[in-house]
């Protein structure tokens, strides 16, 4: 009968990974061994080029826990969708109250569709570093579509109000 102590001592190199460590998917799923699988490792590894900076605004994922906290802890504003580029990942609220529109990020809209131009929305408000002079639509939600145009939902399907 072999010893479990020297097994594992033989095979220490090996990183140690646990079985219930979730799956992180994204289109085209990732597979190991795959191409896309070794661009996305090679793009691990390369430091940033000359003047590629990382992007200033916070998303939801890089957002801090203060300022996820006061962001929920106010009050909620009604807008309507001025425009919203899936392709570029943002767009601009039009506040009903009047004044300046405000920008939203792709990763801050709950909800199923892809929001359009005319669609009513709820929002929170969160401050933009690093001045925090202006700010950024958070928790969007479409409270009404807009009836005249098709919507798409985020996985690609065109559904028409």
């Amino acid at each position: 009968m072999s010893d479990p102590d020297a097994s594992s001592t033989a095979n220490h190199s090996l990183p140690l990974t646990s079985p219930r460590t979730p799956v992180q998917l994204s289109f085209p799923f990732l597979r190991e061994g795959s191409r896309v699988w070794e661009r996305e490792r090679e793009r691990e590894r390369k430091p940033p080029q000359p003047g590629e900076l990382p992007s200033p605004l916070p998303t939801k994922r890089t957002r801090t826990y203060s300022a996820t906290v006061r962001a929920k802890s106010g009050p909620v504003f009604k807008g309507v969708c001025k425009n919203f580029s899936r392709s570029q990942g943002h767009g601009f609220l039009r506040p009903s109250h009047g004044g300046e529109d405000i920008f939203v990020h792709i990763s801050d809209i709950d909800g199923e569709y892809v929001p359009v131009e005319g669609d009513e929305v709820t929002y929170k408000v969160c401050a933009i570093p690093p001045k925090n002079q202006k700010i950024q639509a958070v928790e969007v939600v479409l409270t009404h579509l807009n009836p005249v145009t098709k919507h798409e939902t985020w996985s690609g399907q065109i559904i028409s109000s």
